[in-house]
């Protein structure tokens, strides 16, 4: 964090921080991008200034001011994207200032995010989906681990979780039975069905596993019997992109992508994709509506006589 933030400035991004961590349940990582993007803004404004910046100061930032900020953070090369989230941010720390304070902080949340394209999820092919299960248990010269990697894909993919959320259960939570149970972002809870070969993937990997099943340990373990890391299933992915010819995009995020994805064109109900995914917004769900949509006009184009 640079030294032009003051100390009252400082000492309340990170009570900000800790409120977002306990409250918010934002992870690690989202704390991290959240300090960094807080900071710079405090940091142009110091500079903009001529100097660190009380608390009361903050209260009378103008919206050319804000104004100035995004004109410096584009000026670096950043997308409209990374702006809008930047934007994000700053909006929602000074609202929680605001509220604190007991000031009017109009002129930074009515400030204006650039407009970018959102970009669409991009799911595999049904077929893709299958071969990524198959090929990630080669990976592995040890059966454990490749049974370990095989059962954590096919949960992504045959029940829509998030990595975090596949590498969080506990042995508490196996057997696994008809459904599971999933406390998801923002602590939002949601109960997804488990697929046969979901569950046999995870009894494979158990019965082979050479750590005992503990109710509070993590079911998914590393080499040295610690909790299972996500960079793991991210470079058994790479691998298999690389031998399937499969684009970058084809991450464990992915397959959750492709778990929503071909239950809508199966006919699968939106409302019912929503709560299996656990968003919080049907908006966010709605996005795969555009996927569907994008594939039908291929399908259109290449196939219609007058297309």
């Amino acid at each position: 964090m640079s030294l032009e933030i003051s100390a009252a400035c400082r000492d309340a991004l990170q009570t900000w921080l800790d409120r977002q961590g306990a409250l918010a349940d934002a992870s690690d990582h989202t704390l991290s991008a959240y300090r960094g993007d807080v900071a710079g803004f405090l940091s142009f404004m110091a500079a903009h200034r001529g100097g660190p910046q009380g608390l009361g100061a903050l209260e009378r930032i103008t919206t050319p001011e804000i104004r100035a900020w995004m004109a410096q953070a584009r000026g670096t090369g950043i997308s409209a994207r990374s702006l809008a989230r930047k934007l994000s941010a700053v909006k929602s720390f000074y609202r929680w200032l605001a509220e604190r304070e007991n000031f009017d902080p109009t002129a930074v949340l009515t400030a204006r995010a650039p407009k970018f394209q959102k970009k669409l999820p991009r799911p595999l092919a049904p077929d893709a989906a299958r071969a990524v299960i198959d090929t990630v248990e080669l990976q592995s010269q040890t059966p454990w681990v490749a049974a370990r990697d095989a059962a954590v894909v096919t949960l992504l993919y045959g029940c829509g979780l998030r990595i975090s959320e596949a590498l969080g259960l506990t042995g508490a939570d196996a057997p696994l039975g008809a459904s599971l149970r999933i406390l998801g972002k923002g602590q939002k809870e949601r109960v997804v069905p488990v697929l046969p070969a979901a569950r046999g993937a995870v009894d494979h990997y158990l019965n082979l596993c050479p750590y005992p099943k503990e109710p509070v340990a993590p079911l998914f373990r590393g080499v040295r019997g610690g909790a299972l890391n996500a960079r793991n299933i991210q470079g058994v992915m790479a691998q298999v992109r690389m031998q399937l010819g499969l684009p970058a995009t084809a991450t464990p995020h992915a397959l959750r992508h492709s778990f929503a994805t071909h239950l809508l064109e199966a006919g699968g109900d939106l409302r019912a994709i929503q709560e299996l995914l656990g968003h919080a917004s049907l908006s966010t769900t709605q996005a795969y509506t555009a996927v569907d949509t994008a594939r039908l006009m291929e399908v259109y184009d290449r196939t219609h006589p007058k297309a």
